[in-house]
This record gives C-alpha cells, structure tokens and sequence, in this order.
C-alpha cells in the first residue's frame, strides 16, 4: 500500500493568490543548512542538513509557498499555521527549534516575537534547549544573539527580537505580540484556550504562524484529534483553508500494522510504506531495529500494542479496548495448585470491595510458581464475596453464580449486601496462613474494614485507581501474562472477569482497567493490580518482620499498621 505525499502550493505566479517562490524556500533551507548543526547522538555538531522529507515535505513548501497581500502590497507567506504530525523520535525538536530561531533572525521581522509554547513550561522547554544549543555551537548566531537561559530567553538586540518559553496557559499569552509560535506535543492539551489565544495573539505582524508538532494520541486527547480531522479534510482539499499547511504521516487504518513496509525515494517517485511511511526518519538517523524490538513486546501485550500504534504508527487509537486474549489468559492457568499448599508463603493483597450489594475481591500475589517462591513470576490465589440478593438480581447468570458457590470459588453472604463480618474473617484466615507483606486497597468504600485491617497490624495501602497509579501495574500485569508466569489456576470467575476489561487510555498514553458493560465485573483483575501495586512498594518500607498476623490476640503490637497508608495519598482519582 502506497500513500499520497502531503500537497502544497504549485509554481504558478500567474496565480491571483498564491505561487511558488523557490528563492523564498532555498533561504530558509540555507539557513538551517549553513548556521545550524546537530546537537545530540552521533551527528552532535555536525551541519543541519535537511533529509530530502524534511526538506522537500517540509521546508521548501512552508517557506516558499506565498500569497499575494493586497494590504501590505506585497507577496507574503501563504501559510499561517502549520499541522506536523510524526511518529515520535522522528526530529520533530530539531525541526521546531530549526524554525523557531529561522523565525527570529531570518523571517524579515523587526522586533519578531518568537514563542514556544505546550501544555508546560517544561514541555515547551525542550524545544528552547535544543534551539538554545544550536546557538552555542553555531559560530556565527552565538555572536549575534544572547541567551538569558535563567529567564528561557534568546535575544537578538540587532533587531529587537526575542524567542522566549511562555507557561502553558491561556493566561500566559496575555499582553504578547507574537510573530511566530511553537506549539509542541499537541496532544497533551487538554482544551483549545492556549492555541486560541497565541493565535489571537498575533496583531499587526506581516506573516505570523503557528506551528503545531505532534503526534497521534488516544482519541481522548479531544483538541488534538479535532485538529487532526480537520488537517486531514484540509490535505484532501487545500481550498477549505488556504492558509493551513499540512505534513500528516499516519499509518493508515486498513493498514496491516505489522508490516514493515519499504523506505521511499523522493527523487524517484516512490513512495514509502508501512511504517517507514509514519516514520520518514526510519533508515536515515531512526534505527529500524529499535521499532523491531518494540514491536515484538507489541504482539504480546495489547497495551503495548496500542502505544507502538499510536506512538511509533502515528494512528489515533480508541480511548478503551478490549484489554485480556482469552486463549493467552488461559495459557497461564494451566497448573492447578492448593490453597494448603501455599500455607507460610510471603505474599502481596490487594482487595476491591466495590458496592456493598455486588462483588468483593481480594487478590493474592505469591512470588514465585506453586513449588518454588524463588521461580519467575506470581502464583495468584483470589476469593470472592456476593450477597444472596444480588445472585436473585441476576437471573441471566443465576446458574453460573450458584456453580461457582458450590465449587467453593465463591462465598455468598445472607442478606441485601455484602456480609463485612464474613469478609473480614476471611481476610483473617489468610493473614495467619500467609505472611501478607501489604494489601493494596481501592479507597472506595473501604473506610470501615480497612480501619478495621489496620487496627489488627495490617499494612494497609491506598491505591487511588487513577491511570497514574495504575498504569505500570497494568504493564505488570501484561507482562507476566506474555512471559506465561502468571499461575492463576484457572479461576472460572477471575477468567470471566479478565473477559470484561478493557484497558482504557489517556491522552498521554497512561493505562487503567474498564468494564466492558455495565453488568460485566472486572472487581479481582482490580484486586490483581492494587496487589501489584503493593509489589513496587520499596523494600526499605517493608516490615522488619513480615510474619504472618495473629488476628485473634487483639493486644498485639499495631505498630506496622498504617506504615504506609499515605505512599500513595497524593494521588487523586481520576
């Protein structure tokens, strides 16, 4: 499958609006090519010279391409904004910090105003950093300009100009008079107000623009996709905005995701496919065996998978899919094992007691296989609670439900709601036949047992079910399942819920379990991952001795309760 390059204006200056001007694109070519070098890896300090796609798709287009102002009477540059989308590590820094000080001392602007701008002053640093290096090594613009690097700040006193880092707010862009702007990683903006007010921003300049470099995201990142959709109407018919220019390099949909594909060649007309095609770097300073490395981690673990696709594919992926493949699931449950046969054990909880008239879960994480502790990975042993009401509100799973009752993998409690009492002794039995090192627990209608828990010397741990918290538990989780170490034993209702989850994306590619309905349970794959939670807890925060809790001696010393209940309290829910 081969794609179309992305258009730009024709040589035509007979046209009543725009034409081509290959003087215009040839001095903004040199002056990347003669001024600026490379500043990181193998070409550290050599000349920046355009790859043909930077130079052909890019420069010579953006900069060549004019209008005809009738204000100014005079040909201007055609395009005011400009929409870059790359996979990652394809030099969209470089590119930006190329044009961002093109704009400050070779745009023809008196008093040019150059800013960088993201959903940070962090982020919207990078791009300075790199540019700010390209002075200093550059002989001829570190004579020329100043670098207030306290203050983020480059100078030219020649013409007044400066190129500065803005706050990544609306509130930031107050009071400025930009020429040009740097807006990087689109995709971490949570709304338009920044975009909106730089562009607003631009009062009385000839030939402002705003740059826009990113990459494809999760299709949460709302602007980010808006934008997208729009630059791609704009690439199929350049009429709907003439002064949009548009560079998108996405893998297309229909796409075998898989496929290498070949590297292209512009002076030949052949077009690049495949993933060289979302990464038109790959084979010049992108190496092609560090996608290959990725993409074998891809095949294995659908979140992973999701991330080569959005990240190195440069494909807008849906915010939830289906997370857990049945037949890899079950590859790891193969081995039946017994609750005896794991007595004295050390091991990571994690409980989730969700509402108290459906499902509780508590999840337990053995290191090792059911043999040997000192083997890969976990052995998984679960229990389940549900109340006899609920089993009556579900007829549709009756039958299931009372199977997994009298196979002893589930424990209903008398009443409307969850029997707390039965739960917590439960939970007792395996505190003096395991030696519990932590219990993660979601915080949710928790308040009551986990006091209770800790009151007895537990070491109770709040796991705040964010994406941020969550997202290397996941990791972890997908791991161990491609390395067939997770021994879960065939769990027919911890099976059924690794059915129902969905993994489901935020904008900046972090992770978190869903359901895939609103009857389907996902409660001990949460209770999995809050146990591995406690597993990234630092070793110098276990319990000197971690014995296992006598809960039946109410005077014993409660001095590991709470050890670490506030590691994980600054964390807010999403």
């Amino acid at each position: 499958m081969s794609y179309a390059i992305a258009p730009h204006a024709p040589d035509d200056p007979a046209s009543d609006w725009w034409r081509f001007d290959p003087a215009r694109s040839e001095r903004a070519i040199n002056f990347v090519e003669k001024l600026l070098v490379h500043t990181k890896g193998r070409t550290a300090r050599k000349p920046f010279l355009l790859s043909p796609w930077q130079k052909e798709g890019i420069f010579r287009p953006l900069f060549g391409t004019l209008r005809f102002d009738d204000q100014f009477n005079e040909w201007t540059r055609q395009y005011r904004m400009g929409w870059i989308e790359l996979g990652r590590k394809n030099g969209k820094s470089e590119i930006a910090s190329a044009i961002a000080l093109l704009g400050l001392v070779g745009d023809d602007e008196e008093s040019a105003e150059v800013y960088s701008v993201a959903a940070d002053r962090d982020q919207a640093a990078l791009v300075f950093n790199t540019a700010k290096r390209m002075v200093e090594l550059s002989p001829i613009l570190s004579k020329r300009l100043e670098i207030i690097d306290s203050k983020k700040r480059i100078v030219d006193r020649k013409t007044n100009s400066a190129y500065a880092v803005l706050p990544g707010d609306a509130a930031g862009a107050l009071g400025v008079n930009a020429s040009m702007v740097i807006m990087d990683e689109v995709l971490t903006q949570r709304d338009r107000h920044l975009f909106d007010a730089m562009r607003q921003s631009f009062g009385t300049r000839k030939q402002p623009m705003i740059l826009c470099i990113t990459t494809a995201a999760y299709t949460s990142a709302r602007f980010a996709l808006e934008e997208h959709e729009y630059s791609e109407r704009v690439e199929k018919d350049i009429n709907l905005d003439p002064s949009r220019f548009v560079y998108l390099r996405n893998l297309p949909k229909d796409a075998d995701w898989t496929q290498e594909g070949q590297p292209g060649d512009i002076s030949r007309g052949i077009q690049p496919t495949g993933w060289y095609w979302a990464n038109p770097a790959l084979g010049d300073f992108l190496n092609i065996n560090t996608l290959r490395d990725e993409f074998r981690d891809a095949k294995e673990k659908p979140g992973a998978e999701n991330a080569f696709r959005v990240f190195r594919l440069n494909q807008w992926v849906a915010q939830a899919t289906r997370w857990i493949n049945l037949d890899l699931w079950r590859e790891n449950g193969t081995d039946a094992f017994s609750r005896e046969a794991m007595a004295g054990r050390a091991c990571y909880a994690g409980l989730d007691l969700a509402s108290t008239a459906d499902f509780t879960a508590l999840v337990l994480l053995f290191p090792g296989s059911p043999t040997d502790p000192l083997d890969p990975g976990f052995t998984v042993l679960p229990r389940f609670w549900i109340p006899r009401a609920n089993i009556e509100r579900r007829p549709e799973m009756r039958e299931e439900l009372e199977s997994w009752e009298r196979r002893g993998f589930l424990t209903v409690t008398d009443g409307e709601t969850t029997d707390y009492e039965t739960v917590f002794a439960d939970i007792s039995k395996d505190a003096e036949s395991f030696r519990i090192k932590h219990m993660g627990y979601d915080p949710w209608n928790a308040l009551q047992i986990v006091q209770r828990l800790e009151d007895h010397g537990m070491s109770v741990v709040k796991v705040p079910q964010s994406a941020t918290r969550l997202n290397e538990p996941c990791k972890i989780l997908e791991g161990q399942l491609a390395e067939r170490t997770l021994r879960h034993g065939g769990n027919p209702i911890l099976e059924w819920m690794a059915n129902n989850v969905e993994l489901e994306f935020k904008a900046d590619g972090l992770m978190k379990p869903k359901r895939t309905h609103t009857g389907d349970k996902i409660d001990g794959i949460a209770a999995m991952l809050n146990a591995f939670a406690m597993t990234l807890v630092p070793e110098d925060d276990t319990p000197a001795e971690a014995t296992a809790i006598p809960f039946d001696d109410d005077d014993q010393d409660d001095d590991v309760g709470g050890l670490l209940s506030s590691w994980f309290d600054d964390e807010e829910e999403d």
